[in-house]
């Protein structure tokens, strides 16, 4: 608990993300493209500030679109809300709102966030969030390569203080602040497991900055400016939408896959063997893709040398779950591979026994023509 007044918040900001799968993947060099013919100054290519390009980099930097300011109603006050979208090619886009922070008591920084929470997550919220994605779909619609319906989502909320008005080391922050009604949403007081857990996922790398990440929401307290670490959190939240995407669509395939296995063996009793290869060649192909995004997923952040953002991701990638849904696609995936290796089996198998069945026949032809003629 905090041992001294908290300190007053003079630069920050409160950001609602809420990322959605949109495409199979998308053309950034042609959204870069679209965005130069309409606001040229509204569109670049994101980068790491922070970290050297060797030690952690995008695998392909995401595109960063600038949108028109948003009203939104805050606890009975309209604000003004910053709105941006960053595209990434395997095929989703995050769309941030920002509230920006100006020369407030702690008190009302932790009472606009929750206010900012409540209305993106509430149900009126929806519709805004819909317009917003809508708006980008259209935009850069000629870059989508097999567009996709609208269906799963991530969200994530971030706390960022870029200056208070004393200096304070991390230490001397976290003694004079408690982060935990931030992070938590909640103003009753909380068991100790439960503050443990909340605040476990806490790093420094300089003597004063401080990122405390949750599985739904993280402060972050960079008196630099840099946004490498609100960065890399949304890139690990891009990950996690990709994975789940491609679980439900493997969820879905494996039941059809029976199916129509069970029905290319009924076809091959009758002598069908093509359609063994056929969906043989269907499941590769399935397989294929998937493999591809997923890897473009994997290699969204390269981490190799830079030891604060590659715990800072680590710790996400665990919170979010993010390996386990690796795991499971893995999972989906090795089983079709296992159906396409049978089939692609039985078909070979299938068409040797024709082969055979059709060299006899022929031997058995001859013969009679021999006797008849």
């Amino acid at each position: 608990m905090p041992s001294a007044p908290p300190p007053r918040v003079e630069l920050g900001a409160i950001v609602a993300l809420r990322l959605y799968d949109v495409a199979h993947s998308i053309d950034l060099a042609q959204v870069e493209s679209i965005g130069a013919e309409l606001a040229p100054a509204a569109v670049a290519r994101i980068r790491l500030t922070r970290a050297d390009p060797k030690a952690i980099a995008f695998g392909v930097p995401p595109v960063e679109i600038g949108l028109r300011p948003v009203e939104l109603e805050l606890d009975g006050i309209w604000r003004r809300l910053e709105a941006t979208a960053r595209v990434y090619d395997f095929g989703v886009i995050s769309i941030a709102l920002r509230a920006p922070v100006a020369e407030a008591a702690w008190d009302e920084f932790v009472d606009l966030a929750g206010a900012l929470n409540r209305a993106v997550s509430g149900p009126t919220a929806g519709r805004l969030w819909t317009e917003l994605a809508e708006s980008v779909r259209g935009l850069i619609a000629p870059a989508l390569e097999r567009p996709a319906p609208p269906g799963l989502e991530e969200d994530y909320f971030l706390s960022l203080v870029r200056r208070f008005d004393e200096d304070l080391t991390a230490e001397e922050l976290q003694r004079r602040v408690d982060l935990v009604p931030l992070l938590s949403g909640e103003r009753r007081p909380l068991s100790d497991s439960a503050r443990r857990d909340l605040l476990r996922y806490a790093f420094s790398y300089y003597r004063n900055d401080l990122a405390v990440v949750t599985w739904d929401q993280a402060f972050l307290y960079e008196p630099s400016g840099d946004t490498d670490v609100a960065d890399v959190l949304e890139v690990a939240n891009a990950q996690l939408l990709e994975l789940r995407y491609y679980d439900d669509l493997l969820d879905a395939e494996l039941p059809r896959m029976y199916d129509r296995v069970a029905a290319a063996r009924r076809a091959v009793r009758g002598l069908f063997p093509r359609k063994y290869a056929n969906l043989a060649r269907e499941l590769y192909a399935l397989v294929a893709e998937v493999t591809e995004i997923t890897e473009k997923v994997d290699n969204a952040l390269k981490v190799t040398e830079d030891v604060y953002l590659a715990r800072i991701y680590a710790a996400a990638l665990e919170l979010f779950r993010v390996r386990s849904w690796a795991a499971a696609v893995d999972r989906k995936l090795s089983i079709i591979r296992d159906t396409y290796t049978a089939l692609y089996d039985e078909a070979a198998t299938a068409r040797a026994e024709l082969l055979e069945a059709t060299i006899v026949l022929l031997i058995v032809l001859e013969i009679v023509l021999a006797f008849i003629f």
